[in-house]
């Protein structure tokens, strides 16, 4: 999969003996239940858009917002945290963001660390949010995403895992390709990185 954020290649997961239940979505929610509140709790000081997004009580997601607002500059940051949380709690709130042809490859990052044991915790910023260019139906979204004081973290023993991901070391450009269905809704169709435009 194209990084999201912390750029971990999938692993295919092998093991012996007693085998832990895999993460598998339960479904993919409707929109009608897509303006339903997350879990995840946030907070605002500039009108409606949560400045501040805290994700399991152990992820504090920073949004900074550009003069725009509307639910093509929101869709990356509601997706970026409902991600975490399915990490964290097996919550599928975040498929709902995605279209359906991508929601396995979604689900798929997910299974990366809940296989792993892995979550993380600490602090992420979203900064310079900026709709690219829209054409038709079809959308490019570009936000910086700085994970320097995230951790990736054994959910056994909650430590930092050692060597942390390349994305742990500066922020990286994170691309991201969205369509408006016939429900009139802008969901997720694919993503892309760079290392440039985000020092």
């Amino acid at each position: 999969m194209r990084r999201m954020t912390v750029g971990l290649a999938l692993l295919l997961v092998a093991g012996c003996g007693q085998v832990e239940q895999p993460y598998r979505p339960k479904s993919v929610p409707d929109v009608a239940a897509s303006e339903a509140p997350s879990k995840a709790k946030a907070t605002s000081t500039a009108g409606a858009r949560p400045d501040t997004i805290d994700v399991g009580g152990e992820l504090e997601v920073r949004v900074r917002w550009p003069e725009r607002d509307d639910a093509l500059v929101r869709l990356f940051p509601g997706y970026y945290a409902e991600a975490w949380e399915a990490v964290m709690s097996g919550d599928d709130r975040y498929l709902r963001r995605v279209e359906p042809a991508y929601a396995g490859e979604a689900a798929a990052w997910v299974r990366n660390f809940t296989d792993k044991k892995q979550s993380v915790s600490g602090v992420v910023r979203l900064f310079r949010l900026r709709v690219k260019a829209v054409v038709g139906r079809g959308a490019e979204l570009n936000v910086c995403v700085d994970e320097t004081k995230m951790k990736l973290v054994s959910t056994s023993t909650g430590e930092p895992i050692s060597p942390q991901p390349d994305s742990s070391r500066a922020p990286y450009l994170q691309i991201v390709l969205a369509h408006r269905d016939d429900d009139g809704v802008w969901r997720i169709r694919q993503f892309s990185h760079s290392k440039e435009g985000c020092t």
